[in-house]
């Protein structure tokens, strides 16, 4: 049996989730309309194939067959929309709806917790494929969070300006910084106290004020690990425009650059 469960939100709208075999799987019809997708069937065809499914669901009308799909696919549908309240609906699914349905880390039926009473290498293996999907879900969320400040990265191409900047150099934090005489830690720090940038996991990114205004871009770089599995590492690099940017903040709190404190300085 599928066990059906609603959510409601006074801005947002309601929000029906089923457990099949122990996954999470979402209303598409009702992720579609909180974020104002117009076919759902479009975009049925744009997820993977696994991760959809159509389950009969009671409605006012009788039961129903509906399209459902799981976190996964949630999430991709949740990048594909250009709303504003798509980041509402993103902390309302991780902050609320998720924590209510997976009770204490987990979404425990009773022939589950019977499983993990007479078979502790069940819940073992539950536990450990929990580790995992926490992890990919803190992954989801910093790839969400990435490719927004790189979605907005991009909108400042309206003047000739600022295309001639984005055509130089990029720079690190670490380059900038050595500039005025400081480590690239204690750069971070001090835009981190100035309400610049937060950081997210291992990664600086900036607050929405100022994400949007060419100062900085992102870059994805492939990795090869130790043990030798394949990985990713995000970092955020300054562009001209960001670099000119820090001058004149950094100048208004005190911080002078080594040009004008000696003339043996180049420009990178």
């Amino acid at each position: 049996m599928n066990e059906l469960a609603s959510f409601k939100d006074e801005k947002l709208g309601v929000m029906r989730t089923v457990i099949k075999e122990e996954e999470i799987y979402f209303n598409l019809s009702d992720v579609c309309k909180i974020l104002d997708i117009g076919n759902h069937r479009d975009v049925k065809n744009r997820l993977l194939e696994k991760g959809v499914d159509t389950i009969d669901t009671p409605t006012n009308g009788g039961i129903q067959p509906m399209l459902y799909i799981n976190e996964s696919n949630l999430y991709k549908t949740i990048f594909q929309s250009r709303k504003r309240e798509a980041e509402q609906f993103t902390e309302w699914v991780t902050g609320e709806i998720l924590p209510s349905i997976r009770k204490n880390g987990i979404y425990a039926t009773e022939n589950t917790i019977d499983q993990i009473l007479n078979d502790p290498d069940f819940g073992i293996k539950l536990l450990t494929n929990l580790k995992e999907e926490k992890a990919k879900n803190r992954k989801l969320e910093l790839d969400n969070k990435v490719k927004d400040q790189q979605i907005q990265e991009l909108q400042p191409k309206a003047t000739y300006y600022e295309l001639v900047l984005q055509c130089r150099n990029l720079v690190s934090a670490t380059v900038i910084a050595k500039d005025f005489g400081l480590t690239a830690r204690e750069l971070n720090i001090l835009l981190h106290e100035w309400g610049i940038q937060f950081k997210q996991k291992e990664i600086w990114l900036l607050y929405k004020e100022y994400a949007n205004k060419g100062y900085t871009q992102t870059k994805t770089n492939n990795i090869v690990r130790s043990d030798g599995t394949p990985d990713t590492t995000i970092h955020t690099y300054w562009t001209q425009k960001g670099r000119l940017f820090l001058y004149d903040l950094l100048k208004s709190k005190g911080y002078l650059p080594n040009i004008e404190k000696s003339n043996n300085w180049n420009l990178i």
